[in-house]
């Protein structure tokens, strides 16, 4: 998407805030747009980290569970 908007297009946007904001807002607004891109960042970490903690959990209960069924069946043939 911004590869069709091109340097003249980002220069433009650049004066066009410029005039809206004036230059003793323009940091400030920069850095509250990067500390919004931080958090995002990290809450998405955090989000893949917990699914892919869940997906292991559940990969490891199922084997278990697997194992458990199995010691069942293995025990019920030795009795019959």
């Amino acid at each position: 998407m911004l590869s069709t908007i091109g340097i003249p297009g980002l220069i433009l946007i650049l004066i066009i805030a410029l005039v809206i904001f004036g230059p003793s807002k323009l940091p400030e607004i920069g850095r509250a747009f990067g500390r919004t891109l931080t958090e995002f960042k990290t809450a998405a970490k955090d989000l893949t980290k917990d699914d892919e903690e869940g997906k292991d959990k559940t990969v490891k209960g199922s084997t278990a569970d697997l194992s458990a069924t199995a010691i069942q069946e293995d025990t019920l043939k030795r009795v019959n």
